[in-house]
């Protein structure tokens, strides 16, 4: 409702201010030739504002709210616990939609996170791929490192090349860099760097040893997860049978929406329920973070 009242406001005034211009200029096809702007419908004025909003981060798209908020897939969470407020009649699955909201987000930020540092670690062996290339090919070490590029390297690769490109201190630079995460290969290619330039040594053998490193822990992630999707997906499994159960009772005539959410037993139920629930996702999820520790 509210973004549709915004959008209602923009509409009238977009309205009223081509009626001025008309009346003043006598035309309104050619106001709008003159500004650039030919006459569209309200479908593609939609389209804009919603264009306009969109932001596209590591998560994903977003949508601001704003200067300073955004919501992303987390939003969902509302308009359900709303339907099953509705549907059993009580304010506790919208309450509980709020507090879903929260650790869905949560997740999906501490998701993207990961997803990012993932994105980085590649953009790191690449990196130092591509300089050694560079060096192979003949090139010095500063001209390699501004040939090979560090756009994967996030907000630090723009010091890193100016570094590279105006003499200044590029072993520094990239332990900077390696401060982000997923990016900490990169403080065995400073390590290279200053090596080279204090003693001679070859740098290219150097970053090519970092990076066949890299991937092979690289590989060994990705075999891991591959080995946790099993389990992961069997706790993900069990997380949603109660939702099932709610479902088969509804299906077989029963009520279990309005037991839980109407009787004092229902509510004792439902908050056991929840504890054991949620006791359950966090051991699972602790069973596998061990795991992948240890693995690693």
């Amino acid at each position: 409702m509210g973004c549709a009242a915004v959008l209602a406001r923009r509409l009238r005034r977009g309205r009223a201010l081509r009626r001025r211009m008309a009346a003043l200029l006598g035309d309104a096809g050619a106001v709008s030739v003159a500004a650039g702007r030919p006459d569209r419908g309200r479908g593609a004025v939609l389209r804009e504002w919603c264009a306009g909003r969109a932001v596209d981060g590591e998560g994903g798209r977003r949508w601001r709210l704003g200067r300073r908020r955004e919501v992303g897939t987390e939003i969902w969470c509302v308009p359900a616990g709303v339907a099953l407020g509705v549907l059993g009649r009580s304010v506790l699955p919208v309450l509980g939609s709020v507090v879903a909201l929260v650790v869905v987000r949560r997740w999906l930020a501490a998701r993207a996170r990961q997803w990012a540092a993932d994105r980085r670690a590649a953009a790191v062996i690449g990196f130092c791929g591509a300089v050694a290339a560079e060096l192979r090919a003949g090139r010095q070490p500063d001209r390699a490192l501004v040939v090979a590029g560090a756009s994967g390297l996030g907000e630090a690769g723009p010091a890193v090349l100016a570094a590279a490109r105006y003499g200044g201190d590029v072993p520094g630079a990239l332990r900077a860099a390696a401060r982000q995460s997923g990016a900490e290969g990169l403080a065995g290619a400073a390590a290279c760097w200053q090596v080279a330039l204090e003693g001679g040594a070859g740098l290219a053998r150097g970053l090519e040893r970092i990076a066949s490193g890299l991937a092979a822990q690289r590989d060994q992630r990705e075999e891991l997860r591959a080995q946790l999707a099993g389990p992961r997906a069997t706790a993900l499994m069990l997380a949603l049978l109660p939702a099932g159960g709610l479902l088969m009772g509804g299906a077989l005539g029963a009520d279990p929406l309005g037991v839980l959410l109407h009787t004092p037993a229902g509510w004792g139920c439902l908050a056991v329920g929840g504890l054991l629930e949620w006791g359950g996702v966090a051991w699972t999820a602790r069973i596998v973070a061990e795991a992948s520790s240890e693995r690693k």
